[in-house]
């Protein structure tokens, strides 16, 4: 029969080494074309609907 758990013990601070890769990080923000407001990259603008300095949705 194998054992289920862990065969030795890890000490914590190889714990915490594993642990450590688990960071946020702020999203990537780009200047519109078209109106130079900050939007997340190859999506649509939420202030004036415009992609690619071509509107795709309309914004009122």
């Amino acid at each position: 029969m194998g054992a289920i758990g862990p065969k030795n013990k890890s000490s914590k601070s190889r714990r915490d080494k594993r642990r450590a890769n688990w960071k946020m990080k702020a999203p990537n923000l780009v200047e519109c074309s078209k109106c130079g407001a900050l939007s997340v990259p190859h999506r649509v603008c939420k202030s004036c609907g415009s992609y690619n300095k071509r509107e795709i949705v309309d914004v009122d």
